[in-house]
């Protein structure tokens, strides 16, 4: 709900969203809660929407609101030190890092292992706010704010969410009048 809420707010705020998604995750472990991949998962959703790539070299973790605003979550440390091991096991730290929210920073009492490799450049910590911050970070590109009117920068990353939200409007409205269906909804599905 949140995902939906953040994506209609942001892209679609005098508009029906025209987008469905599902997220599925096939592992289940035992004594795991919360929702500390939101921000993972919605800059993955953001990706694919946008049709930009996103580094693989950074780890995410951290929760979000539906403004967008990241907020601690829990094991910080153990998930940090847990992608630098694989990090390390799969030829060697260099250039990796994690995205973890700014208010779990107070809290990281990280290995020496690991605080060498940040101390020496090899692997970088960063702390994020917003998932607009996050975004710049996994795709080099600037996030853009939106201007008095809701649009965004030409050329930002959330210009091209933005543009890419409003041509599957577009297609959807399209197929509604071939069809001659109204689904009560002004030609969209309601869903988000």
């Amino acid at each position: 709900m949140i995902l939906s809420r953040f994506l209609a707010n942001r892209y679609a705020p005098m508009n029906e969203l025209s987008l469905s998604t599902s997220l599925a995750f096939e592992q289940s472990y035992g004594g795991v809660e919360g929702d500390s991949a939101s921000v993972a998962e919605t800059c993955v959703l953001l990706s694919a929407i946008a049709g930009v790539p996103l580094k693989q070299s950074l780890a995410v973790t951290g929760s979000m609101n539906q403004h967008g605003e990241v907020q601690a979550v829990g094991g910080v440390n153990e998930k940090i030190e847990g992608f630098f091991n694989v990090c390390r096991q799969d030829g060697g730290v260099n250039s990796q890092g994690a995205l973890l929210p700014a208010s779990n920073v107070e809290h990281l009492m990280l290995n020496e292992s690991v605080r060498e490799a940040v101390r020496n450049g090899a692997f970088s910590i960063y702390p994020v706010t917003h998932i607009d911050q996050a975004i710049e970070l996994l795709t080099g590109l600037e996030p853009g704010q939106p201007d008095a009117d809701g649009v965004f920068p030409e050329g930002s990353f959330n210009r091209r969410v933005a543009d890419r939200l409003a041509a599957f409007a577009e297609v959807g409205k399209s197929k509604d009048k071939d069809t001659g269906q109204d689904n009560g909804n002004g030609g969209h599905n309601g869903q988000s």
